[in-house]
């Protein structure tokens, strides 16, 4: 496996990224449990290090098998996961770009991955009413925060 790296950051990425968007089977298609294992496996056997998922992925699930399957050996990874989509039907801040969802939805994905840090946490979708200026502020501000 080549590495590249990730713009500017000083990461250095596998030239290829795991996507993640159907691991689990809530959508009614998509990898079983020990199928998403075989997958990851193989593409960490291969020098995979470069993950991606999101908080929607298969209602979470994504997040969950991820979380577990990175588990032994975290630090090896370099973990992305994205926010922007909704997260509960009806509730009109559960959803776009601003700092109450970025803040819930980054919480929620922690939990779910089973991890205290990500990597790389970026807009799923432009919502077209967050100011790019707010999105970066937020987005700032959780980075230092730690």
């Amino acid at each position: 496996m080549r590495y590249q790296l990730l713009g500017r950051s000083g990461l250095r990425v596998s030239e290829l990224c795991l996507g993640t968007m159907t691991f689990g089977e809530e959508w009614g298609w998509g990898a079983s449990k020990d199928e998403s294992h075989k997958i990851f496996e193989a593409f960490a056997e291969a020098g995979g290090n470069f993950i991606d998922t999101a908080n929607r992925y298969t209602e979470g699930t994504s997040e969950k098998f991820v979380g577990e399957f990175i588990r032994p050996d975290r630090e090896r990874f370099v973990l992305a996961t994205k926010y922007s989509l909704f997260t509960r039907h009806g509730d009109v801040n559960a959803g776009g770009n601003h700092r109450k969802n970025l803040v819930q939805s980054l919480d929620a994905s922690l939990l779910r991955l089973g991890t205290d840090y990500i990597d790389l946490y970026w807009l799923h979708a432009w919502d077209s009413t967050t100011p790019v200026e707010d999105v970066m502020r937020a987005l700032d501000d959780q980075v230092r925060a730690g």
